[in-house]
């Protein structure tokens, strides 16, 4: 039996989260000039990616969009696409949906080189069922599911267009 698909946000909501997210970053670094979004790949990457280019568009600060993919079988083999020096750095790690928190706390690990700081977790949709010590400080849509349940968020083309619960 096919677990039936509930649309949770669509297109014109999923706009609506990312701006407002937006602007909390800006908020909570309105005494910065600059602001680094690393995306968790791939669809982490896809919402840093908008956030990026929404806070570019609303904010006089200067926005780098990075991404780590991180391997979910080896969480400490972690990639990072960038060279730059993120010492002294205000970071935002980014992803999708917000589980156990597994993935972003290997997503910070991947950063604990540099001297950060200040360092905020941001995602699109927070379940709740955390089993690492990870709080999401930006979050689009907090959502309570059972463990059963999931999660799926839906890119085209670059573009979140909607997000189900089956």
């Amino acid at each position: 039996m096919k677990k039936k698909r509930v649309v949770i946000l669509d297109k014109p909501r999923i706009d609506s989260k990312l701006r407002r997210m937006a602007y909390e970053i800006w908020e909570r670094n309105a005494e910065e000039n600059e602001v680094t979004i690393i995306g968790i790949e791939k669809g982490g990457k896809t919402v840093a990616d908008h956030l990026g280019k929404l806070l570019q568009e609303i904010s006089p600060l200067t926005v780098t969009v990075l991404a780590v993919t991180i391997n979910k079988k080896n969480p400490l083999n972690h990639a990072l696409d960038f060279e730059d020096n993120l010492n002294g750095k205000s970071i935002v790690i980014v992803d999708d949906v917000a589980n156990s928190g597994k993935t972003i706390m290997y997503s910070l690990h991947a950063l604990l080189s540099y001297d950060l700081k200040k360092v905020m977790v941001a995602v699109l949709v927070d379940r709740s069922h955390k089993s690492f010590p990870i709080a999401s400080d930006i979050v689009g849509l907090s959502l309570a599911t059972t463990l059963q349940e999931h999660i799926e968020v839906e890119i085209k083309n670059g573009e979140i267009t909607s997000v189900y619960l089956q």
